[in-house]
């Protein structure tokens, strides 16, 4: 199977890709390098060919021969969100759905679409939510992410099978690392500073998923009988690792050594949800999360005794996507539409 992905060069495009050439896949990634300056490590098959392209300008001739698609190249948090909602939504909302229109035009069978559990915002009560469940978005992140869903859904036909994979938080070690997110940012300051101070009293829920378990998830929706991922929502993790956020500060607290962690008061984001996971793991063949937050943790500190990390390294600004970002507008290298000048 030809299979292009977008995000190549991203955190968790450049772990998905060399798993799909392992597996005999024919891989062509899309990706317009605004994060190149973030390669932590080496040590992977990066063979896979990429076109230095944004996906705005992706056209039919890119599609030639392709039989699926996983798409997750977009502006990839909240903070971005923020900087720039107007080219969030250019991007994240019109560029992706104007990318599932070329696949169908151009005969691509299965689309994967990387979503987000951040889609239900604030989680009502004490229940778990579930794909069923009324989604609540807080950010322009996660209202791109839904608009997307809303959009693709009618477009699923005989010929054309799109797949949500609303995903919890990530976390773990990737070459094109992240320190944005809260297990990788956490563990990052227990190493360089033996610190984690915590400005909030950590109680809001977050559900939390290896990088390794969603390229896992990709395959297995890929490889799935039709009729199981056909227009179908995914939340991709496990039930069991949901966590406060004061739990995964004291997992990592516990596996760094000599890492001390104190709390602060409740914090005015109000964004907190448990979600189910049980419909992955019942119902898409050869899905089961294989890894926790421990395990994720003691990988991160076997990574950074590894390449023996700064606390430079840790804070620059390739590792953290509105950093990045921020560079690029204040250099002028991108203009104010996100198009390289």
């Amino acid at each position: 199977m030809k299979v292009l992905v977008t995000g190549t060069e991203g955190y968790l495009g450049c772990l998905l890709a060399p798993l799909l050439l392992q597996k005999g896949y024919e891989v062509v990634g899309v990706d317009t390098g605004f994060y190149k300056a973030g390669w932590l490590y080496n040590g992977i098959d990066t063979s896979a060919k990429t076109l230095n392209k944004d996906i705005r300008h992706i056209d039919a001739a890119d599609l030639e021969g392709v039989e699926a698609i996983v798409h997750m190249a977009e502006l990839s948090n909240d903070p971005l969100g923020k900087l720039a909602p107007n080219i969030t939504y250019d991007i994240n909302h019109k560029g992706s759905v104007r990318l599932a229109q070329l696949a169908k035009e151009a005969g691509v069978r299965r689309f994967v679409y990387m979503s987000s559990c951040s889609v239900y915002g604030v989680a009502e009560g004490n229940d778990y939510v579930t794909e069923e469940s009324e989604v609540n978005p807080q950010t322009a992140y996660a209202k791109c992410k839904t608009l997307v869903e809303q959009d693709l859904r009618p477009m699923a036909d005989d010929n054309f099978s799109p797949t949500y994979m609303r995903n919890a938080t990530a976390y773990g070690a990737s070459p094109r690392m992240r320190f944005d997110i809260v297990l990788n940012n956490l563990s990052g300051l227990a190493w360089t500073t033996k610190e984690i101070r915590m400005t909030s009293d950590g109680t809001p829920w977050r559900p939390l998923v290896h990088a390794l378990d969603i390229a896992k998830s990709i395959i297995c929706a890929l490889e799935a009988p039709r009729d199981i991922v056909h227009n179908q929502v995914f939340n991709v993790g496990d039930t069991n690792h949901n966590y406060q956020v004061r739990e995964i500060a004291t997992i990592v607290a516990d596996t760094f050594p000599d890492c001390q962690l104190s709390f602060g008061k409740p914090d005015t984001d109000n964004r907190s949800y448990r979600v189910s996971f049980e419909k992955i793991n019942s119902v898409l063949p050869g899905f089961k999360c294989d890894w926790d937050a421990k395990r994720g943790a003691e990988q991160l500190l076997k990574v950074f005794q590894q390449i023996d990390m700064t606390e430079e390294m840790f804070t620059s600004r390739g590792f953290t996507r509105l950093k990045q970002l921020e560079y690029l507008i204040r250099t002028q290298q991108i203009d104010k539409d996100f198009f390289w000048s």
